[in-house]
């Protein structure tokens, strides 16, 4: 698949840097559709985005990152064992966080990992003003970090 990546053609969809998907300049409305194009959304090792849809690809502009997490829950884990954090992408799903992935970028605005890894998301101004409820600040680091079931996450 490597030497049929390079040859992707563009599609005519663009992802803005809020999540909203375009095809030709107008938003697509439909969530079944964008759903089902994040299903089968894919990113290589040059930092491009494609779809993958078995019998047709083609590659993304996305202007940030399409992954934006929506909201955030902290709640307890399934077996009662400590705290987890669950994220709700932009997609309607559900995920838990991993919280050494988070980081920061110099315009303060945080990021994580998503689908595995394999994917950034970006928080949207809602889901950092929740995430900032957990963060607490090491004066003597200098340092933001989360505290999650005896952990400590810095926020790089």
């Amino acid at each position: 698949m490597e030497n049929v990546k390079e040859n992707i053609p563009l599609c005519d969809i663009r992802i803005d840097r809020d999540g909203v998907w375009y095809f030709r300049g107008a938003v697509m409305f439909r969530k079944e559709i964008v759903n089902y194009f994040y299903e089968h959304l894919r990113l290589d090792e040059e930092g491009r985005y494609w779809i993958d849809l078995g019998h047709d690809c083609c590659v993304v502009d996305v202007e940030d990152t399409p992954f934006i997490v929506r909201a955030i829950y902290r709640s307890r884990k399934d077996n009662g064992d400590g705290e987890r954090i669950d994220l709700l992408l932009c997609d309607d799903t559900l995920e838990h966080l991993d919280p050494a992935s988070l980081s920061m970028t110099e315009e303060n605005v945080p990021y994580c990992s998503v689908r595995g890894g394999r994917f950034p998301a970006r928080f949207s101004r809602p889901a950092y003003y929740q995430l900032a409820e957990h963060i607490e600040y090491d004066a003597r680091r200098d340092a933001f970090y989360l505290s999650l079931n005896g952990q400590v996450y810095d926020l790089l």
